[in-house]
């Protein structure tokens, strides 16, 4: 793992996403995400949420729905919807250089930044080109841990290359592809599997 703080590469990761955002008209910030059944305007307001975020915060609000994290988010993106896009654009732009954050490593919120840029743009056809070593920090972060998301768990088993720099992980059948389209498989991500190709790919798509 680097040492040196993530947090330029997440700012540029905030102020990427509120720039593409700006360009939005209303059908688009209609468009499903690749996150579930978040739309294009859930996955920025939860961005928003989570610039805005210090564990201080995030306990208070965790504890008013019942410990319930998924209903803690869920709550953070309808408040932040009620306003309209231009407030919360308004209010990502407030917290483009916040360094507070939620209780956990500063990593995952890298990984966060650009695994839901990528929920944000991919239906949209918006490219990004990420900076290489914030996707290397991010999935190396990821491919260790369990948390939430199970990726530790996706990839067991599997060799995982990168074609586009110098990165591998694991052992076993091989998922070669671009870094980030590693990164989306690694985080759950189906969208990822065209892009990608060797013959462990059809078992990381029963594990999505």
């Amino acid at each position: 793992m680097a040492t040196s703080s993530p947090w330029p590469f997440i700012h540029g990761e905030r102020r990427a996403l509120l720039a593409d955002a700006r360009t939005l008209n209303t059908e688009q910030w209609d468009t499903a995400s690749l996150c579930g059944a978040w739309t294009v305007r859930d996955v920025f307001a939860h961005q928003t949420a989570t610039a805005m975020m210090t564990p201080a915060r995030f306990f208070g609000k965790l504890a008013a729905v019942g410990f319930r994290f998924h209903d803690m988010t869920a709550k953070d993106i309808a408040a932040l919807n009620a306003g309209g896009v231009e407030e919360t654009m308004a209010v990502m732009e407030k917290h483009l250089a916040a360094v507070t954050h939620p209780p956990g490593p500063i990593e995952a919120m890298l990984g966060e930044a650009m695994v839901h840029g990528e929920d944000f743009r991919r239906p949209l056809g918006i490219r990004r080109d990420y900076p290489t070593e914030g996707l290397v920090r991010a999935a190396d972060f990821f491919k260790d841990s369990n948390l939430l998301i199970g990726s530790k768990r996706r990839i067991e088993g599997l060799r995982l290359r990168a074609t586009d720099t110098d990165w591998s992980t694991g052992a076993g059948p091989e998922v070669a592809g671009p870094m980030v389209s590693l990164l989306l498989a690694i985080t759950g991500r189906r969208a990822s599997l065209p892009d990608l190709s060797g013959e462990g790919v059809p078992i990381l798509g029963t594990r999505m």
